[in-house]
């Protein structure tokens, strides 16, 4: 049997990454997709959390830049989160993977809130959780968010899909000859203004010894890749990448 390198693994998946090919919304082929990517790892005994953005559905920070208050527009963007939360539950409970989502924001009628000891003893039953409404504060990105739970939880690893494959120098959709790094370590990462994740979560990461892999969530078996310690993204940890 393929035995994976990480046992429990937060798995952050960005708002944009749910949309598909387009930029708004969800994409229901793509909510299948990631779905069996999870069963094929879940399978394998992997204690899987996951971490939802809600950028497909709105931004606070895109809100507050129209001259709504931060806050509002933030808590906004924590219910666009159970949103996405629900709709990758759904699409989890017919792959056939139990799974559970607790919020941060006590809504009993949607989804259990969040108690650390309550979402372990579901990951110990290898059910999935998700957990949505980032921190429950504004001025805290889902980054933040997948960063602190996986210090709660004691995940070894954080998984980070997106519609790129791997940290690039500049963005490489407007520069043809961008690098992209294979390994860094998050002083590279904080000191470089690499747009990886916020200062806050990269630090957490960097104070707890949380590793994190940035991948291209689209690429058929990357989860699972990631999970089995293939090179795939970019890989940021300790100094010069170590873990």
């Amino acid at each position: 049997m393929i035995q994976p390198k990480y046992q429990r693994v937060v798995l952050k998946i960005s708002g944009e990454a749910l949309a598909g090919e387009t930029t708004f919304g969800l994409n229901h082929q793509t909510l299948a997709n990631i779905a069996t990517q999870i069963w094929e790892i879940n399978s394998l005994g992997v204690q899987i959390a996951i971490v939802v953005g809600g950028g497909n559905l709105w931004r606070g920070i895109a809100g507050s830049d129209q001259g709504m208050d931060r806050a509002t527009a933030d808590y906004m963007g924590m219910l666009a989160t159970v949103m996405n939360a629900l709709a990758l539950q759904d699409a989890l409970e017919k792959a056939e993977v139990p799974s559970r989502v607790q919020t941060a924001i006590e809504m009993r009628a949607l989804a259990e809130p969040y108690i650390r000891l309550r979402a372990i003893r579901h990951l110990e039953k290898n059910r999935v959780v998700i957990f949505a409404a980032g921190t429950g504060n504004p001025y805290f990105s889902t980054d933040t968010t997948a960063a602190l739970r996986a210090a709660e939880i004691g995940a070894e690893v954080i998984l980070m899909a997106k519609k790129v494959d791997g940290v690039y120098d500049s963005d490489p959709k407007t520069n043809p000859i961008a690098h992209r790094f294979e390994r860094l370590d998050y002083m590279e990462v904080l000191n470089m203004g690499l747009k990886v994740m916020d200062s806050t979560a990269a630090s957490l990461c960097k104070d707890n010894n949380i590793p994190l892999i940035v991948f291209d969530i689209n690429g058929q078996g990357n989860i699972k890749r990631a999970v089995l310690g293939e090179n795939i993204g970019t890989y940021i940890g300790g100094e010069n990448g170590d873990n």
